[in-house]
Protein backbone atom coordinates (compact mmCIF):
# COMPACT_ATOMS: atom_id res chain seq x y z
CA UNK A 1 0.00 0.00 0.00
CA UNK A 2 1.42 3.33 -1.09
CA UNK A 3 1.80 6.17 1.36
CA UNK A 4 1.36 9.82 0.38
CA UNK A 5 2.16 13.10 2.13
CA UNK A 6 -0.01 16.01 0.96
CA UNK A 7 1.28 19.58 1.29
CA UNK A 8 -0.77 22.79 1.62
CA UNK A 9 -0.79 23.66 -2.09
CA UNK A 10 -2.22 20.25 -3.03
CA UNK A 11 -4.95 20.52 -0.37
CA UNK A 12 -6.02 24.01 -1.52
CA UNK A 13 -6.17 22.87 -5.16
CA UNK A 14 -8.28 19.83 -4.07
CA UNK A 15 -5.86 17.45 -5.79
CA UNK A 16 -6.53 14.38 -3.53
CA UNK A 17 -10.31 14.34 -4.16
CA UNK A 18 -9.77 14.96 -7.88
CA UNK A 19 -7.36 12.02 -8.07
CA UNK A 20 -9.92 9.86 -6.25
CA UNK A 21 -12.66 10.92 -8.67
CA UNK A 22 -10.59 10.23 -11.82
CA UNK A 23 -9.34 6.98 -10.17
CA UNK A 24 -5.66 7.86 -10.51
CA UNK A 25 -5.69 7.31 -6.74
CA UNK A 26 -7.80 4.33 -5.67
CA UNK A 27 -6.35 3.32 -2.31
CA UNK A 28 -3.50 3.94 0.06
CA UNK A 29 -2.58 5.93 3.13
CA UNK A 30 -2.68 9.74 3.03
CA UNK A 31 -0.60 11.55 5.64
CA UNK A 32 -1.44 15.18 6.35
CA UNK A 33 1.11 17.12 8.45
CA UNK A 34 -0.25 19.14 11.37
CA UNK A 35 1.73 22.02 9.84
CA UNK A 36 -0.73 21.99 6.90
CA UNK A 37 -3.70 22.15 9.30
CA UNK A 38 -2.06 25.05 11.15
CA UNK A 39 -1.43 26.94 7.91
CA UNK A 40 -5.03 26.48 6.74
CA UNK A 41 -6.36 27.55 10.16
CA UNK A 42 -4.23 30.67 9.98
CA UNK A 43 -5.63 31.54 6.54
CA UNK A 44 -9.21 30.90 7.66
CA UNK A 45 -8.79 33.00 10.84
CA UNK A 46 -7.54 35.87 8.67
CA UNK A 47 -10.77 35.64 6.67
CA UNK A 48 -9.14 34.21 3.56
CA UNK A 49 -11.36 31.77 1.68
CA UNK A 50 -8.52 29.45 0.67
CA UNK A 51 -8.19 28.43 4.33
CA UNK A 52 -11.81 27.27 4.46
CA UNK A 53 -11.48 25.59 1.06
CA UNK A 54 -8.51 23.57 2.34
CA UNK A 55 -10.23 22.55 5.58
CA UNK A 56 -13.32 21.42 3.65
CA UNK A 57 -11.08 19.33 1.37
CA UNK A 58 -9.68 17.50 4.42
CA UNK A 59 -13.22 16.90 5.73
CA UNK A 60 -14.16 15.36 2.37
CA UNK A 61 -11.10 13.08 2.49
CA UNK A 62 -12.13 11.85 5.98
CA UNK A 63 -15.48 10.71 4.61
CA UNK A 64 -13.85 8.67 1.82
CA UNK A 65 -13.62 4.98 2.81
CA UNK A 66 -11.14 4.02 0.05
CA UNK A 67 -8.18 5.63 1.76
CA UNK A 68 -6.66 5.77 5.22
CA UNK A 69 -6.19 9.29 6.55
CA UNK A 70 -3.64 10.10 9.28
CA UNK A 71 -2.22 13.30 10.75
CA UNK A 72 1.50 13.39 11.48
CA UNK A 73 4.19 15.66 12.81
CA UNK A 74 4.09 18.54 15.23
CA UNK A 75 2.44 21.90 14.87
CA UNK A 76 4.94 24.42 13.43
CA UNK A 77 7.09 26.35 15.88
CA UNK A 78 7.15 30.14 16.15
CA UNK A 79 10.41 30.11 14.18
CA UNK A 80 8.84 28.08 11.36
CA UNK A 81 5.77 30.33 11.23
CA UNK A 82 7.94 33.48 11.20
CA UNK A 83 10.02 32.14 8.31
CA UNK A 84 7.20 30.36 6.45
CA UNK A 85 7.71 32.52 3.36
CA UNK A 86 11.36 31.50 3.33
CA UNK A 87 10.35 27.82 3.02
CA UNK A 88 10.65 26.61 6.64
CA UNK A 89 7.26 24.83 6.67
CA UNK A 90 7.80 23.40 3.17
CA UNK A 91 11.15 21.98 4.34
CA UNK A 92 9.46 20.44 7.40
CA UNK A 93 6.84 18.74 5.17
CA UNK A 94 9.59 17.34 2.90
CA UNK A 95 11.36 15.89 5.96
CA UNK A 96 8.14 14.15 7.04
CA UNK A 97 7.72 12.62 3.57
CA UNK A 98 11.32 11.39 3.64
CA UNK A 99 11.04 9.89 7.16
CA UNK A 100 7.81 8.05 6.31
CA UNK A 101 9.06 6.76 2.92
CA UNK A 102 6.05 8.50 1.40
CA UNK A 103 5.38 10.10 -1.98
CA UNK A 104 5.03 13.86 -1.65
CA UNK A 105 2.07 15.24 -3.63
CA UNK A 106 2.31 18.96 -4.34
CA UNK A 107 1.06 21.64 -6.73
CA UNK A 108 4.02 23.89 -5.87
CA UNK A 109 6.71 23.79 -8.58
CA UNK A 110 9.50 24.94 -6.24
CA UNK A 111 8.52 22.38 -3.58
CA UNK A 112 8.58 19.62 -6.20
CA UNK A 113 12.02 20.60 -7.55
CA UNK A 114 13.44 20.85 -4.00
CA UNK A 115 12.14 17.34 -3.17
CA UNK A 116 13.69 15.93 -6.35
CA UNK A 117 17.03 17.54 -5.46
CA UNK A 118 16.93 15.79 -2.06
CA UNK A 119 16.02 12.42 -3.58
CA UNK A 120 12.48 12.40 -2.16
CA UNK A 121 9.76 10.73 -4.20
CA UNK A 122 7.44 13.46 -5.43
CA UNK A 123 4.39 13.79 -7.64
CA UNK A 124 3.96 17.30 -9.04
CA UNK A 125 0.41 17.98 -10.23
CA UNK A 126 0.02 20.95 -12.54
CA UNK A 127 -3.63 21.91 -12.44
CA UNK A 128 -4.70 23.16 -15.85
CA UNK A 129 -7.86 21.34 -16.84
CA UNK A 130 -11.00 23.01 -15.50
CA UNK A 131 -14.19 24.66 -16.68
CA UNK A 132 -13.33 28.34 -17.07
CA UNK A 133 -16.96 29.43 -17.03
CA UNK A 134 -18.23 30.42 -13.58
CA UNK A 135 -21.64 29.00 -12.69
CA UNK A 136 -22.82 32.54 -11.90
CA UNK A 137 -22.02 33.66 -15.46
CA UNK A 138 -25.25 32.15 -16.76
CA UNK A 139 -26.97 35.29 -15.42
CA UNK A 140 -24.71 37.60 -17.47
CA UNK A 141 -25.58 38.52 -21.07
CA UNK A 142 -24.21 41.07 -23.56
CA UNK A 143 -26.35 43.87 -22.01
CA UNK A 144 -25.33 43.23 -18.39
CA UNK A 145 -23.31 46.03 -16.81
CA UNK A 146 -23.16 44.46 -13.35
CA UNK A 147 -24.56 41.56 -11.34
CA UNK A 148 -25.64 42.05 -7.70
CA UNK A 149 -25.91 39.01 -5.42
CA UNK A 150 -27.05 39.64 -1.83
CA UNK A 151 -27.91 37.17 0.92
CA UNK A 152 -31.67 36.96 1.43
CA UNK A 153 -32.44 38.38 -2.02
CA UNK A 154 -32.81 37.13 -5.59
CA UNK A 155 -30.05 38.00 -8.08
CA UNK A 156 -30.36 41.41 -9.75
CA UNK A 157 -28.57 42.79 -12.82
CA UNK A 158 -28.05 46.30 -14.12
CA UNK A 159 -28.58 46.32 -17.87
CA UNK A 160 -28.36 48.90 -20.64
CA UNK A 161 -25.63 51.42 -21.32
CA UNK A 162 -24.19 54.43 -19.45
CA UNK A 163 -26.97 56.96 -18.92
CA UNK A 164 -29.75 54.44 -19.61
CA UNK A 165 -29.50 51.72 -16.96
CA UNK A 166 -32.32 49.60 -15.56
CA UNK A 167 -32.21 47.14 -12.65
CA UNK A 168 -33.72 43.73 -13.43
CA UNK A 169 -34.37 40.65 -11.31
CA UNK A 170 -32.71 37.74 -13.13
CA UNK A 171 -33.46 34.86 -10.72
CA UNK A 172 -36.57 33.76 -8.87
CA UNK A 173 -34.90 32.03 -5.92
CA UNK A 174 -33.90 33.91 -2.79
CA UNK A 175 -30.28 33.03 -2.07
CA UNK A 176 -29.01 31.88 1.31
CA UNK A 177 -25.62 32.76 2.76
CA UNK A 178 -24.43 29.19 2.14
CA UNK A 179 -25.31 29.37 -1.56
CA UNK A 180 -23.41 32.64 -1.97
CA UNK A 181 -20.44 31.12 -0.12
CA UNK A 182 -20.37 28.33 -2.72
CA UNK A 183 -20.26 30.95 -5.49
CA UNK A 184 -17.42 32.71 -3.67
CA UNK A 185 -15.42 29.49 -3.24
CA UNK A 186 -15.79 28.66 -6.93
CA UNK A 187 -14.61 32.14 -7.91
CA UNK A 188 -11.54 31.94 -5.67
CA UNK A 189 -10.65 28.39 -6.76
CA UNK A 190 -10.86 29.18 -10.48
CA UNK A 191 -9.01 32.47 -10.04
CA UNK A 192 -6.05 30.55 -8.62
CA UNK A 193 -6.09 28.19 -11.60
CA UNK A 194 -6.48 30.74 -14.38
CA UNK A 195 -3.20 32.39 -15.49
CA UNK A 196 -5.13 35.44 -16.75
CA UNK A 197 -6.92 36.00 -13.44
CA UNK A 198 -5.69 37.20 -10.07
CA UNK A 199 -6.80 38.11 -6.58
CA UNK A 200 -6.21 41.86 -6.15
CA UNK A 201 -7.27 42.22 -2.50
CA UNK A 202 -7.68 39.49 0.09
CA UNK A 203 -8.61 40.71 3.57
CA UNK A 204 -10.50 39.24 6.49
CA UNK A 205 -13.94 40.18 5.17
CA UNK A 206 -13.23 41.45 1.67
CA UNK A 207 -11.91 39.83 -1.50
CA UNK A 208 -11.48 41.62 -4.82
CA UNK A 209 -10.84 39.40 -7.82
CA UNK A 210 -10.19 40.11 -11.48
CA UNK A 211 -11.47 36.95 -13.15
CA UNK A 212 -10.59 37.34 -16.80
CA UNK A 213 -12.72 40.35 -17.88
CA UNK A 214 -14.93 40.33 -14.75
CA UNK A 215 -14.22 42.50 -11.72
CA UNK A 216 -15.63 40.67 -8.70
CA UNK A 217 -16.02 42.06 -5.17
CA UNK A 218 -16.85 39.59 -2.38
CA UNK A 219 -17.88 41.03 1.00
CA UNK A 220 -18.77 38.95 4.04
CA UNK A 221 -19.91 39.67 7.64
CA UNK A 222 -19.17 41.54 9.83
CA UNK A 223 -18.21 44.21 7.28
CA UNK A 224 -21.57 43.65 5.57
CA UNK A 225 -24.80 42.45 7.15
CA UNK A 226 -24.74 39.35 4.94
CA UNK A 227 -22.77 37.70 2.17
CA UNK A 228 -22.59 39.81 -0.97
CA UNK A 229 -20.99 39.46 -4.42
CA UNK A 230 -20.85 42.21 -7.04
CA UNK A 231 -19.65 41.40 -10.55
CA UNK A 232 -18.85 44.20 -13.00
CA UNK A 233 -19.00 43.18 -16.65
CA UNK A 234 -17.68 45.33 -19.52
CA UNK A 235 -20.28 45.44 -22.30
CA UNK A 236 -18.53 47.40 -25.03
CA UNK A 237 -15.03 48.36 -26.01
CA UNK A 238 -14.95 51.65 -27.93
CA UNK A 239 -12.42 52.99 -30.38
CA UNK A 240 -11.29 56.61 -29.97
CA UNK A 241 -12.90 57.50 -33.32
CA UNK A 242 -16.35 56.59 -31.95
CA UNK A 243 -16.25 59.51 -29.48
CA UNK A 244 -16.34 62.17 -32.26
CA UNK A 245 -13.74 64.26 -30.47
CA UNK A 246 -13.33 67.81 -31.91
CA UNK A 247 -10.15 68.17 -33.95
CA UNK A 248 -8.54 70.73 -31.62
CA UNK A 249 -9.18 68.50 -28.57
CA UNK A 250 -7.90 65.40 -30.38
CA UNK A 251 -4.70 67.24 -31.28
CA UNK A 252 -4.31 68.37 -27.68
CA UNK A 253 -4.75 64.86 -26.28
CA UNK A 254 -2.32 63.46 -28.83
CA UNK A 255 0.47 66.02 -28.62
CA UNK A 256 -0.01 68.89 -26.16
CA UNK A 257 -1.81 67.79 -22.99
CA UNK A 258 0.65 66.43 -20.42
CA UNK A 259 -1.65 66.12 -17.38
CA UNK A 260 -5.12 64.83 -18.32
CA UNK A 261 -7.82 63.94 -15.80
CA UNK A 262 -10.91 62.02 -16.94
CA UNK A 263 -13.75 62.34 -14.43
CA UNK A 264 -17.43 61.56 -14.05
CA UNK A 265 -19.93 59.70 -11.92
CA UNK A 266 -20.05 55.93 -11.48
CA UNK A 267 -20.85 54.24 -14.79
CA UNK A 268 -20.39 57.41 -16.86
CA UNK A 269 -17.79 55.86 -19.18
CA UNK A 270 -14.57 57.26 -17.67
CA UNK A 271 -12.57 54.05 -17.82
CA UNK A 272 -13.88 53.20 -21.29
CA UNK A 273 -12.55 56.51 -22.66
CA UNK A 274 -9.23 56.08 -20.83
CA UNK A 275 -8.95 52.60 -22.33
CA UNK A 276 -9.63 53.98 -25.83
CA UNK A 277 -6.99 56.72 -25.42
CA UNK A 278 -4.44 54.17 -24.16
CA UNK A 279 -5.04 51.98 -27.23
CA UNK A 280 -4.73 55.09 -29.41
CA UNK A 281 -1.30 55.74 -27.90
CA UNK A 282 -0.27 52.10 -28.43
CA UNK A 283 -1.29 52.28 -32.10
CA UNK A 284 0.80 55.46 -32.34
CA UNK A 285 3.86 53.33 -31.43
CA UNK A 286 4.22 54.54 -27.85
CA UNK A 287 5.17 52.67 -24.68
CA UNK A 288 2.11 52.76 -22.39
CA UNK A 289 1.88 51.53 -18.79
CA UNK A 290 -1.01 51.59 -16.33
CA UNK A 291 -1.47 51.79 -12.56
CA UNK A 292 -4.70 50.06 -11.52
CA UNK A 293 -6.56 48.68 -8.55
CA UNK A 294 -7.93 46.27 -9.63
CA UNK A 295 -6.39 45.60 -13.04
CA UNK A 296 -9.64 45.54 -15.02
CA UNK A 297 -8.70 47.50 -18.16
CA UNK A 298 -8.99 45.46 -21.36
CA UNK A 299 -5.77 46.51 -23.11
CA UNK A 300 -3.38 45.02 -25.70
CA UNK A 301 -0.57 42.79 -24.45
CA UNK A 302 1.90 45.56 -25.33
CA UNK A 303 0.62 47.52 -22.31
CA UNK A 304 2.06 46.61 -18.89
CA UNK A 305 -0.55 46.84 -16.12
CA UNK A 306 0.78 47.44 -12.59
CA UNK A 307 -1.28 46.78 -9.46
CA UNK A 308 -1.10 49.09 -6.44
CA UNK A 309 -2.15 46.22 -4.19
CA UNK A 310 1.05 44.19 -4.52
CA UNK A 311 3.62 46.93 -4.11
CA UNK A 312 4.23 50.36 -2.62
CA UNK A 313 3.89 53.77 -4.25
CA UNK A 314 7.66 54.15 -4.01
CA UNK A 315 8.32 50.89 -5.86
CA UNK A 316 5.84 51.75 -8.64
CA UNK A 317 7.44 55.20 -8.82
CA UNK A 318 10.90 53.66 -9.33
CA UNK A 319 9.66 51.07 -11.84
CA UNK A 320 7.95 53.68 -14.01
CA UNK A 321 10.98 55.97 -14.10
CA UNK A 322 13.38 53.14 -14.90
CA UNK A 323 11.14 51.61 -17.61
CA UNK A 324 10.72 54.98 -19.37
CA UNK A 325 7.10 54.84 -20.66
CA UNK A 326 5.79 57.48 -23.06
CA UNK A 327 2.37 57.64 -21.37
CA UNK A 328 1.07 56.48 -17.98
CA UNK A 329 -2.60 55.76 -17.28
CA UNK A 330 -3.61 55.95 -13.59
CA UNK A 331 -7.02 54.29 -13.22
CA UNK A 332 -9.20 55.04 -10.18
CA UNK A 333 -7.37 57.69 -8.14
CA UNK A 334 -9.05 57.61 -4.73
CA UNK A 335 -6.77 58.33 -1.78
CA UNK A 336 -4.22 61.04 -1.00
CA UNK A 337 -1.26 58.69 -1.77
CA UNK A 338 -2.79 58.16 -5.24
CA UNK A 339 -2.92 61.92 -5.89
CA UNK A 340 0.62 62.31 -4.53
CA UNK A 341 1.92 59.59 -6.87
CA UNK A 342 0.14 61.18 -9.87
CA UNK A 343 1.56 64.59 -8.94
CA UNK A 344 5.09 63.29 -8.45
CA UNK A 345 5.09 61.43 -11.77
CA UNK A 346 3.64 64.43 -13.59
CA UNK A 347 6.11 66.95 -12.12
CA UNK A 348 8.95 64.61 -13.06
CA UNK A 349 7.93 64.97 -16.71
CA UNK A 350 5.72 61.93 -17.32
CA UNK A 351 2.67 62.24 -19.58
CA UNK A 352 -0.23 61.28 -17.31
CA UNK A 353 -3.89 60.34 -17.67
CA UNK A 354 -5.75 60.08 -14.37
CA UNK A 355 -9.25 58.69 -13.81
CA UNK A 356 -11.33 59.74 -10.81
CA UNK A 357 -14.91 60.09 -9.60
CA UNK A 358 -16.52 63.55 -9.70
CA UNK A 359 -20.11 64.83 -9.89
CA UNK A 360 -19.07 67.88 -11.99
CA UNK A 361 -15.98 68.74 -14.01
CA UNK A 362 -14.83 71.40 -11.52
CA UNK A 363 -15.04 68.84 -8.67
CA UNK A 364 -11.97 67.13 -10.13
CA UNK A 365 -10.02 70.36 -9.57
CA UNK A 366 -11.43 70.62 -6.03
CA UNK A 367 -9.94 67.21 -5.21
CA UNK A 368 -6.48 68.50 -6.14
CA UNK A 369 -6.91 71.83 -4.29
CA UNK A 370 -6.95 70.15 -0.88
CA UNK A 371 -3.74 68.30 -1.73
CA UNK A 372 -1.66 70.84 -3.72
CA UNK A 373 -0.59 74.48 -3.58
CA UNK A 374 -2.69 76.52 -5.99
CA UNK A 375 0.35 77.46 -8.07
CA UNK A 376 1.17 73.81 -8.77
CA UNK A 377 -2.26 72.78 -10.06
CA UNK A 378 -1.87 73.88 -13.75
CA UNK A 379 1.57 72.21 -13.84
CA UNK A 380 0.01 68.93 -12.69
CA UNK A 381 -3.38 69.08 -14.45
CA UNK A 382 -3.85 71.02 -17.66
CA UNK A 383 -6.93 69.30 -19.14
CA UNK A 384 -10.06 67.90 -17.47
CA UNK A 385 -12.47 65.73 -19.49
CA UNK A 386 -15.90 65.25 -17.88
CA UNK A 387 -17.90 62.18 -18.96
CA UNK A 388 -21.66 61.80 -18.79
CA UNK A 389 -23.77 58.95 -20.19
CA UNK A 390 -20.78 57.59 -22.07
CA UNK A 391 -20.07 60.85 -23.92
CA UNK A 392 -17.69 63.77 -23.44
CA UNK A 393 -19.88 66.37 -21.71
CA UNK A 394 -17.31 69.08 -20.98
CA UNK A 395 -13.60 69.79 -21.36
CA UNK A 396 -11.83 72.29 -19.08
CA UNK A 397 -8.44 73.89 -19.62
CA UNK A 398 -6.37 75.23 -16.68
CA UNK A 399 -3.93 78.12 -16.98
CA UNK A 400 -2.02 80.21 -14.44
CA UNK A 401 -1.69 84.01 -14.75
CA UNK A 402 -1.55 87.17 -12.65
CA UNK A 403 -4.53 89.51 -12.87
CA UNK A 404 -7.28 91.24 -10.92
CA UNK A 405 -10.03 88.72 -10.10
CA UNK A 406 -13.30 89.15 -11.98
CA UNK A 407 -15.65 91.41 -10.04
CA UNK A 408 -12.78 93.33 -8.41
CA UNK A 409 -11.47 96.62 -9.81
CA UNK A 410 -8.50 97.89 -7.82
CA UNK A 411 -5.18 97.06 -9.49
CA UNK A 412 -3.53 96.39 -6.13
CA UNK A 413 -5.84 93.36 -5.77
CA UNK A 414 -4.02 91.56 -8.60
CA UNK A 415 -2.84 88.09 -7.60
CA UNK A 416 -1.91 84.69 -9.11
CA UNK A 417 -5.09 83.15 -10.48
CA UNK A 418 -5.85 79.79 -12.08
CA UNK A 419 -8.24 80.38 -14.96
CA UNK A 420 -10.52 77.45 -15.78
CA UNK A 421 -11.84 77.81 -19.31
CA UNK A 422 -14.13 75.69 -21.46
CA UNK A 423 -11.78 74.14 -24.02
CA UNK A 424 -14.44 74.06 -26.75
CA UNK A 425 -15.86 77.62 -26.37
CA UNK A 426 -12.92 79.35 -24.60
CA UNK A 427 -15.44 80.83 -22.12
CA UNK A 428 -14.04 81.58 -18.65
CA UNK A 429 -16.01 79.28 -16.31
CA UNK A 430 -14.13 79.58 -13.00
CA UNK A 431 -11.32 81.45 -11.29
CA UNK A 432 -9.29 79.85 -8.49
CA UNK A 433 -7.26 82.06 -6.17
CA UNK A 434 -6.31 82.64 -2.56
CA UNK A 435 -8.60 84.97 -0.63
CA UNK A 436 -7.35 85.59 2.88
CA UNK A 437 -6.30 82.18 4.18
CA UNK A 438 -8.70 80.25 1.95
CA UNK A 439 -8.45 78.97 -1.60
CA UNK A 440 -11.71 79.78 -3.35
CA UNK A 441 -13.28 78.56 -6.61
CA UNK A 442 -15.44 81.34 -8.05
CA UNK A 443 -17.87 80.59 -10.90
CA UNK A 444 -17.78 83.33 -13.55
CA UNK A 445 -21.08 84.40 -15.08
CA UNK A 446 -20.97 85.16 -18.80
CA UNK A 447 -23.84 87.63 -18.50
CA UNK A 448 -22.83 91.27 -18.23
CA UNK A 449 -24.37 93.79 -15.88
CA UNK A 450 -23.04 96.77 -17.79
CA UNK A 451 -26.23 97.10 -19.77
CA UNK A 452 -28.35 97.77 -16.68
CA UNK A 453 -30.28 101.05 -16.69
CA UNK A 454 -28.56 102.45 -13.58
CA UNK A 455 -25.06 101.97 -15.01
CA UNK A 456 -26.07 103.46 -18.38
CA UNK A 457 -27.41 106.52 -16.60
CA UNK A 458 -24.14 106.83 -14.65
CA UNK A 459 -22.15 106.63 -17.90
CA UNK A 460 -24.11 109.54 -19.40
CA UNK A 461 -23.67 111.67 -16.28
CA UNK A 462 -19.88 111.08 -16.22
CA UNK A 463 -19.61 111.83 -19.97
CA UNK A 464 -21.42 115.14 -19.44
CA UNK A 465 -19.14 115.98 -16.50
CA UNK A 466 -15.90 115.46 -18.47
CA UNK A 467 -17.18 117.01 -21.73
CA UNK A 468 -16.01 120.41 -20.41
CA UNK A 469 -12.43 119.11 -20.66
CA UNK A 470 -12.67 117.32 -24.02
CA UNK A 471 -15.17 116.80 -26.82
CA UNK A 472 -14.02 113.16 -27.18
CA UNK A 473 -14.96 111.25 -24.04
CA UNK A 474 -15.77 107.56 -23.51
CA UNK A 475 -16.85 106.12 -20.16
CA UNK A 476 -16.85 102.54 -18.85
CA UNK A 477 -18.58 102.07 -15.50
CA UNK A 478 -17.09 99.00 -13.80
CA UNK A 479 -19.17 99.11 -10.62
CA UNK A 480 -21.16 101.50 -8.47
CA UNK A 481 -17.95 103.03 -7.13
CA UNK A 482 -15.48 102.68 -10.03
CA UNK A 483 -15.32 104.05 -13.59
CA UNK A 484 -12.74 104.37 -16.36
CA UNK A 485 -12.76 107.59 -18.44
CA UNK A 486 -11.02 107.60 -21.84
CA UNK A 487 -9.89 110.99 -23.24
CA UNK A 488 -7.30 112.05 -25.87
CA UNK A 489 -3.70 111.91 -24.64
CA UNK A 490 -3.23 115.70 -24.80
CA UNK A 491 -6.15 116.23 -22.39
CA UNK A 492 -5.02 113.83 -19.64
CA UNK A 493 -2.63 116.21 -17.86
CA UNK A 494 -5.27 118.96 -17.76
CA UNK A 495 -7.86 116.64 -16.18
CA UNK A 496 -5.46 115.25 -13.57
CA UNK A 497 -4.12 118.69 -12.65
CA UNK A 498 -1.07 119.60 -10.62
CA UNK A 499 -0.25 116.87 -8.07
CA UNK A 500 -3.62 115.27 -8.92
CA UNK A 501 -5.67 118.02 -7.29
CA UNK A 502 -8.13 118.35 -10.17
CA UNK A 503 -8.97 114.64 -10.51
CA UNK A 504 -9.33 114.34 -6.73
CA UNK A 505 -11.96 117.09 -6.80
CA UNK A 506 -13.71 115.38 -9.74
CA UNK A 507 -13.89 112.13 -7.74
CA UNK A 508 -15.40 113.99 -4.78
CA UNK A 509 -17.99 115.65 -7.01
CA UNK A 510 -18.97 112.35 -8.67
CA UNK A 511 -18.70 110.23 -5.51
CA UNK A 512 -16.71 107.45 -7.18
CA UNK A 513 -13.15 106.46 -8.12
CA UNK A 514 -12.09 107.60 -11.60
CA UNK A 515 -9.31 106.03 -13.68
CA UNK A 516 -8.17 108.33 -16.55
CA UNK A 517 -6.81 106.51 -19.61
CA UNK A 518 -5.79 107.45 -23.15
CA UNK A 519 -8.49 107.30 -25.80
CA UNK A 520 -7.04 105.56 -28.80
CA UNK A 521 -9.32 106.53 -31.63
CA UNK A 522 -9.45 104.29 -34.67
CA UNK A 523 -8.12 106.13 -37.72
CA UNK A 524 -9.98 106.23 -41.04
CA UNK A 525 -8.58 106.22 -44.55
CA UNK A 526 -7.50 109.70 -45.68
CA UNK A 527 -7.10 111.29 -49.10
CA UNK A 528 -3.48 111.92 -50.04
CA UNK A 529 -1.13 112.53 -52.95
CA UNK A 530 2.18 110.71 -53.24
CA UNK A 531 5.05 112.57 -54.84
CA UNK A 532 8.73 111.82 -55.00
CA UNK A 533 12.09 113.38 -55.79
CA UNK A 534 15.59 111.94 -55.88
CA UNK A 535 15.82 111.66 -52.08
CA UNK A 536 12.30 111.43 -50.64
CA UNK A 537 8.79 110.17 -50.95
CA UNK A 538 6.39 113.04 -50.14
CA UNK A 539 2.90 112.39 -48.76
CA UNK A 540 0.60 115.40 -49.19
CA UNK A 541 -2.33 115.69 -46.72
CA UNK A 542 -4.01 118.40 -44.67
CA UNK A 543 -1.59 120.51 -42.55
CA UNK A 544 -1.01 119.33 -38.93
CA UNK A 545 -2.64 115.93 -39.45
CA UNK A 546 -1.51 112.81 -37.53
CA UNK A 547 -1.29 110.00 -40.07
CA UNK A 548 -0.33 106.32 -40.30
CA UNK A 549 1.11 104.89 -43.52
CA UNK A 550 0.46 101.28 -44.58
CA UNK A 551 1.64 99.09 -47.47
CA UNK A 552 -1.22 96.64 -47.77
CA UNK A 553 -1.68 95.33 -44.20
CA UNK A 554 1.89 96.18 -43.18
CA UNK A 555 2.38 99.25 -40.97
CA UNK A 556 5.18 101.50 -42.30
CA UNK A 557 5.31 104.55 -40.03
CA UNK A 558 3.32 107.31 -38.32
CA UNK A 559 3.95 111.06 -38.54
CA UNK A 560 2.39 114.54 -38.28
CA UNK A 561 2.23 116.61 -41.47
CA UNK A 562 3.98 119.98 -41.70
CA UNK A 563 2.36 123.42 -42.14
CA UNK A 564 2.51 122.76 -45.88
CA UNK A 565 0.72 119.43 -45.33
CA UNK A 566 3.76 117.32 -46.23
CA UNK A 567 5.32 114.17 -44.73
CA UNK A 568 8.73 113.36 -46.20
CA UNK A 569 10.28 109.86 -45.99
CA UNK A 570 13.88 109.34 -47.10
CA UNK A 571 14.16 106.63 -49.74
CA UNK A 572 17.28 105.16 -48.10
CA UNK A 573 15.58 104.72 -44.71
CA UNK A 574 13.98 101.41 -43.71
CA UNK A 575 10.53 102.95 -44.18
CA UNK A 576 11.53 104.33 -47.59
CA UNK A 577 12.84 100.93 -48.71
CA UNK A 578 9.55 99.29 -47.61
CA UNK A 579 7.59 101.79 -49.71
CA UNK A 580 9.90 101.18 -52.71
CA UNK A 581 9.34 97.39 -52.46
CA UNK A 582 5.58 97.88 -52.19
CA UNK A 583 5.46 100.11 -55.27
CA UNK A 584 7.51 97.62 -57.30
CA UNK A 585 5.15 94.78 -56.27
CA UNK A 586 2.12 97.03 -56.93
CA UNK A 587 0.96 96.75 -53.31
CA UNK A 588 -1.58 99.43 -52.41
CA UNK A 589 -0.26 102.30 -50.25
CA UNK A 590 -2.81 103.64 -47.74
CA UNK A 591 -2.86 106.59 -45.34
CA UNK A 592 -5.08 106.65 -42.23
CA UNK A 593 -5.79 109.82 -40.27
Amino acid sequence: MKTYVIDTSAIIEKIPTRKLKDKSLTSGKILIPHAVIAELENQANRGRDIGLIGLEEIQELRSNKKITLEFIGERPSDHQIKHAKSGEIDAYIRDLADKNDAILITADKVQAESAKALGILVEFVEVSQYDRELSIQKYIDHETLSLHIKEGNPIHAKKGRPGKVILEQVSKEILTGEEIQEFAKEIIEKTKLDPNSYTEISKRCTTVVQYRNLRIVIVRPPVSDGWEITIVHPIKKLDISEYKIPENLAEKIENKARGIVICGETGSGKTTLAQAIAEWYVNDRRIVKTIESPRDLQLPDAVTQYSKNFTSEGEIHDILFLSRPDNILFDEMRSTPDFQLYTDLRLAGSNMIGVLHAAEAIDAVQRFISRLDIGMIPSVVDTIIFMKSGEIEKVLNLKMLVKVPSGMTESDLARPIVEVRDELTNNLDYEIYTYGEQTVVIPISNTSTKSSGALKLAEREIENFFSKYSKSVQVEVLSTNKAVVYVPENKISKIIGQAGKNITQCEKDLGMSIDIRELKEEKNQADFDLEENKKNYIFCVDPGTSIEIYAGNKFITSAISSKKGEVKINKNSLQGKDITKALHKKIKIEVKA
